[in-house]
């Protein structure tokens, strides 16, 4: 943070940005003041604390993981030793977290002894004081053999209970279309299930129980996504999601972006005539439309993301225009540039610079003519 020291008092001076982001923090820390407490020194869980203290979940959530993240290491038994803690992962993809399985550890245990054989999941569940829908689930997705080995040996002393295991065949069929686009295309599960008409959370399960190849399989593409260092656009990113903007933000700069395309106006007044932010516009533009910043300003090829823009620049498109109109009559009508520098309000010095460089061959006529 930029701050001067005052000289007489000792006192840091802030600038007006530096004092608002310090108010809106401060307001933010009163807000999650009595949830942090809670989540500190009692053992609620996050969503009773969170309708407790009349916040979101997930508004909540976000702030004890960035501001307060050594609690939420501590809620969840993990051990930092010398890492940094925004290093640490609390819950890794694909693993099991360390609170779950400390939960579900006994009635799993129970699940793989042959003490309990004569008991179904459900009188397991009850039986260790966890979920009789939750206990299978989570075994679905971390201990799959242990649910298949039982069920064998269950068939084969005879105390099957003729319920059929597995993925349904109605849900089969239901699902059959949303999992080939996944596999086969980059789009999410969210839209996935918007273009297939399922429910998210149920292909999301789906996925999980009976499809673990493919969610290795995209799992390994993000991650080879997230270490690539040059993103392009339309590829898959590290998050599972494209790399692109968002259609809210097209929508957003879709008439700036038109009238940037199809006129020479500058960028400050675009801005001013669509009323968009002209440093957002600029942002947008150069990290999703480069190559038309590159053909405003003249440059042909491959540059690198470390190219400074103002020192390979060629013929920038709005200072074209500006001498378009007097290039034109000092080619129809071969005369002094200082004159036709007066003529249409230019500086001659500036106006003959630029036909040194961008119109040598009008140059070397008009010296020929003289």
């Amino acid at each position: 943070m930029d701050a001067s020291l005052c000289s007489d008092t000792g006192a840091i001076a802030f600038t007006s940005r530096q004092k608002s982001a310090l108010i809106r923090r401060h307001a933010l820390h009163c807000k999650y003041e009595k949830a942090v407490t809670l989540y500190a020194n009692t053992g609620m869980a996050l969503k009773a604390i969170a309708r407790e203290c009349n916040v979101s979940e997930g508004g909540l959530s976000n702030y004890l993981r960035r501001y307060w993240r050594e609690l939420v290491l501590q809620r969840h038994r993990m051990p930092v030793d010398d890492k940094h803690l925004k290093d640490v992962k609390i819950v890794e993809t694909g693993k099991q977290n360390i609170v779950a399985h400390e939960k579900y550890k006994d009635a799993i245990a129970a699940c793989n002894s042959l003490d309990y054989i004569d008991f179904n999941i459900s009188q397991l569940a009850r039986k260790f004081g966890v979920g009789s829908t939750a206990l299978p689930n989570f075994m679905r997705i971390h201990y799959p053999d242990t649910l298949a080995w039982r069920e064998n040996v269950r068939r084969k002393l005879g105390i099957n209970d003729n319920i059929r295991r597995g993925a349904r065949p109605q849900c089969i069929r239901q699902y059959a279309e949303a999992v080939k686009l996944y596999k086969e295309t980059d789009m999410t599960v969210a839209e996935i299930a918007t273009q297939c008409n399922v429910s998210e959370g149920g292909l999301s399960q789906h996925l999980r129980f009976y499809h673990k190849d493919v969610l290795t399989q995209k799992r390994q593409q993000r991650k080879t996504a997230k270490d690539k260092i040059q993103k392009t656009q339309g590829e898959l990113s590290g998050n599972g999601h494209k790399h692109e903007p968002l259609s809210e933000t097209d929508l957003k700069y879709s008439e700036a972006l038109s009238m940037y395309k199809d006129t020479a106006l500058t960028l400050k007044e675009i801005a001013a005539k669509t009323g968009v932010s002209e440093s957002g516009f600029r942002s947008y533009l150069h990290k999703w439309h480069k190559e038309l910043v590159l053909d405003r300003l003249g440059i042909d090829g491959d540059i690198s993301d470390d190219t400074d823009l103002r020192s390979v620049r060629l013929r920038i498109k709005t200072v074209a225009a500006k001498y378009e109109k007097a290039i034109e009559s000092l080619r129809l009508n071969p005369r002094p540039v200082t004159g036709v520098a007066r003529d249409f309000g230019l500086h001659p010095e500036v106006f003959r610079n630029y036909l040194y460089k961008h119109e040598p061959e009008l140059v070397k006529r008009r010296m020929r003519t003289k």
